[in-house]
């Protein structure tokens, strides 16, 4: 079985998942070496991990000619400067979302990986795992008839009582479209398709934010990010979509994370995207009730790294990887055509156009990706 090696740049918050499963799920990939900027995040990862190297810097990584794919799991608007120097090094990259923190550095991004036959796709992968993948299959088997629209929820109150460093969120590249959108708008276009417009209002309600988490609590942040924001897509099958983002609800209990799809025949209730679970419920007016569906397909666990063994299953078999960035640049333009709706008070033509790939194949072996 031939491995492809990764080089992981960014050992944060998001990156244990990735090591987890990188080192103990995933069989066809290696991670052979790891940097940070605290170079202790780093170390305590070779340590409790057993990765050969250490990088001092990201460009050594880059430098490394056993590095295959580099893995950029570094904050939202280092992606952009840390993708273009890995492709100019030669390498393949898969990106946490989003490509970039705007859609001048997702054009640069892309157009530098098509001159350099490079790979390049990223986060999230939430829609490979066994819930979206179900309602996929349900959809497409026509259990709600033809669809005809959805509907997208995130209902929060923001990072800063619970996250340790929360200020990025509110920062170019985050707030929530930037920060959740993707998850959502993912799963929207791999279960109904690519967007051909989009439209949006948003606005800042709080100007400012107090951290009550530690170790920062007590800290202010002025708040220079949209964080309530409503867009509407134009589907390019003629279905028309919602989708709500907020970090500025006051709302009881946990967050509110789910998408609808409405059909001529039913209605399917889509599991949180940020998740690779279910539950998958189904309502046709026959039963009159809703059902839960079985989950039909693979990593229903937290299977983060997914999207990362599907590109290395891709160069080698020299086919397209399901998280290409075809994806994750038509999910960017969607972003950022929310905001300039929002700004003009107009529809938004999409310029990219984007193709769903083939759904997953139920594994022989688990972590053995077709």
């Amino acid at each position: 079985m031939k491995k492809v090696n990764v080089a992981m740049i960014g050992v944060g918050c998001i990156s244990g998942i990735y090591l987890e499963n990188i080192t103990k799920v995933f069989k066809e990939i290696e991670l052979i070496g790891v940097c940070d900027l605290i170079r202790e995040r780093a170390e305590n990862a070779q340590k409790n991990y057993n990765i050969p190297k250490v990088y001092e810097t990201m460009h050594d990584a880059f430098a490394d000619p056993e590095v295959d794919i580099v893995l950029n799991l570094t904050r939202p608007y280092e992606h952009y400067e840390v993708t273009k120097a890995a492709l100019e090094a030669g390498k393949h990259v898969y990106s946490e979302k989003p490509l970039g923190a705007d859609l001048a550095e997702g054009i640069e991004l892309r157009d530098l990986a098509e001159k350099k036959g490079l790979m390049l796709g990223g986060a999230p992968d939430t829609f490979m795992g066994a819930g979206i993948q179900t309602c996929r299959r349900l959809i497409d088997d026509g259990f709600i008839g033809t669809p005809i629209g959805s509907a997208a929820f995130l209902i929060c109150n923001g990072h800063e009582s619970w996250h340790p460093d929360p200020e990025f969120y509110y920062k170019r590249g985050g707030g929530p479209m930037f920060d959740m959108g993707p998850y959502y708008l993912t799963a929207m276009i791999n279960l109904l398709g690519g967007v051909s417009e989009v439209m949006s209002a948003s606005k800042t309600t709080f100007p400012q934010r107090t951290i009550t988490s530690q170790p920062l609590a007590g800290t202010i942040v002025d708040v220079d990010v949209s964080t309530y924001i409503s867009g509407t897509v134009k589907y390019d099958s003629g279905a028309i979509g919602t989708i709500f983002t907020t970090f500025d609800v006051k709302f009881p209990g946990e967050a509110t994370r789910y998408i609808e799809v409405y059909g001529t025949e039913g209605t399917l209730f889509v599991p949180d995207p940020n998740g690779f679970s279910g539950p998958v419920k189904l309502y046709r007016p026959e039963e009159g009730k809703l059902r839960e569906m079985p989950l039909m397909y693979d990593y229903a666990d937290n299977s983060r790294a997914l999207g990362l063994a599907d590109m290395a299953k891709a160069i080698v078999d020299g086919r397209v990887a399901r998280c290409d960035y075809t994806q994750t640049f038509h999910v960017l333009e969607m972003i950022e055509g929310f905001e300039t709706s929002s700004r003009e008070g107009r529809w938004v033509k999409m310029n990219s156009h984007y193709e769903r790939k083939p759904a997953m194949v139920k594994a022989k072996l688990k972590g053995v990706l077709d």
